[in-house]
């Protein structure tokens, strides 16, 4: 569902842009504000995934495909802040390091799957696990937000192709709601099942769980998961459905694909496809493992650049009223 340059007008982008911007400045704040420092490598580990999960693609209805966005899945690990930042983080090396999404819908981009998806179904995994209690409530909202959050990401992204005059919103919203609705079972699915998996292993990490030790997470927990990532995109990306998303395929079906415009800023790998490398596989491996890298370590300074480290306690000599 990125929006590439040239599908949106001026006043569409530029306001969109004015939107996130407001919004990521909050998300930063929060994330200031709540977040532990031993949660830091979080941010990372989370990044790098979302990044390796997005360069997946999955086979739906029609010859479409899609993938996910996972941004509530990581509001319900980290909260809704934490998932915005991490969305910035992938969003901004997608655009400027693969020419994925455009520079003008970049604030676009990140209103529809990080504030209004993440956001919004944040709200519907809170709603759902206050009526359903336990895991099983848990599990069963963020199945329920992810697969909302999909299709809020996507009337926005044809409310903002409407404002545009790209397509006419009576033609472009039932076809933009209805692809992103199958898509979205599997966003609500695979989401699911990896809060599940984390659940079931390091219930610790879940933000509404989070223990009071100021401590640092385990080495090994953060070395192992950055190399999952990276073995999703050397050894899994290269074989994703090559069909089109549901932006791509409503674009093709609506003909407004031909307003698709070239990147305005240089992409020094265009396409996931690494420059002078003839097999595609390879190419791609090497470009999700770069971005992957990439990524984690952009979230990871933005954790350690935001994060208000612990103040010692005084001591008791300190804090000892004079004599009267």
């Amino acid at each position: 569902m990125h929006i590439p340059d040239g599908f949106l007008d001026g006043k569409t982008a530029i306001t969109a842009a004015a939107l996130s911007t407001v919004g990521v400045g909050v998300a930063l704040r929060q994330v200031r504000r709540e977040l532990p420092p031993r949660r830091i490598p979080l941010l990372g580990l989370a990044a790098a995934f979302l990044f390796a999960a997005q360069m997946v693609n999955f086979p739906v209805a029609g010859g479409t495909s899609g993938h996910l966005v996972g941004g509530v899945l990581v509001a319900a690990l980290l909260g809704p802040s934490a998932a915005i930042v991490v969305l910035t983080a992938v969003l901004v090396v997608q655009c400027f390091l693969f020419a994925d999404g455009g520079l003008s819908a970049l604030g676009a981009n990140l209103f529809n799957m990080g504030i209004l998806g993440a956001g919004g179904g944040y709200l519907v995994f809170r709603l759902v696990g206050s009526r359903l209690r336990g895991l099983r409530g848990q599990v069963t909202g963020v199945a329920f937000g992810g697969w909302i959050s999909t299709v809020l990401a996507s009337i926005g992204c044809a409310g903002q192709l409407a404002w545009s005059h790209t397509v006419p919103w009576s033609a472009g919203f039932p076809m933009m709601a209805s692809v992103h609705m199958v898509i979205g079972i599997g966003e609500g699915l695979i989401g699911a099942l990896a809060f599940l998996a984390v659940q079931r292993t390091r219930p610790d990490l879940v933000a509404e769980r989070q223990p009071t030790s100021t401590g640092v997470l385990p080495g090994g927990m953060v070395r192992y998961g950055l190399l999952a990532a990276l073995g999703l995109a050397v050894f899994v990306a290269p074989f994703a459905c090559p069909w089109p998303d549901g932006l791509e395929a409503v674009a093709a079906k609506l003909g407004f694909d031909a307003q698709a415009t070239s990147s305005v800023v240089h992409a020094p790998v265009a396409g996931y496809r690494w420059p002078g490398i003839h097999s595609a596989a390879g190419a791609t491996a090497l470009a999700g493992a770069l971005g992957t890298m990439v990524v984690f370590g952009l979230a990871l300074l933005l954790g350690h650049l935001l994060v208000l480290k612990p103040t010692q306690e005084p001591t008791k000599a300190a804090t000892k009223e004079p004599p009267c």
